[in-house]
């Protein structure tokens, strides 16, 4: 079987040519989301803590779209505007996450109107059970 999309209304819309989720094999790769609401777009949240906060519930429903949670994550890259709010950033972190804490990798980006951009990549648990709303992809 091919790698599968994942689809969700309840993460914010790709803006350019990509996938808020793909399941590749026994694994999930999210696009990078912030912020932003699911339904309008807006950013939420001023500081970098609830920013964090809010770009995680989205990484969230994707992951739930593919039958993962954030307890399956292994991986996480997170781009902050700035590397200065790291400890801001790690304190929503943990407050997400348990130990053994996924494998994290936090650069300095320049990021459009927002503070924090996350993506992660989660074991699933099933996936043939899951694989959102669309099948086999091409490349």
């Amino acid at each position: 079987m091919g790698d599968r999309e994942v689809v969700t209304p309840e993460a914010p819309a790709p803006g350019g040519s990509y996938s808020q989720g793909v399941i590749a094999g026994d694994f999930i790769f999210t696009a990078g989301f912030g912020p932003g609401d699911p339904g309008t777009g807006e950013v939420r949240g001023s500081t970098v803590y609830e920013q964090t906060r809010f770009a995680l519930e989205n990484v969230a429903a994707v992951l739930a779209s593919a039958g993962a949670s954030l307890g399956d994550v292994v991986k996480v890259t997170s781009h902050l505007s700035d590397l200065a709010d790291f400890e801001e950033y790690d304190r929503a972190f943990a407050s997400a996450f348990s130990k053994p804490f996924p494998a994290r990798t936090t650069v300095g980006s320049r990021l459009a109107g927002i503070l924090v951009e996350i993506d992660v990549v989660a074991r699933v648990p099933n996936p043939c059970a899951h694989g959102g709303s669309s099948g086999r992809r091409t490349a």
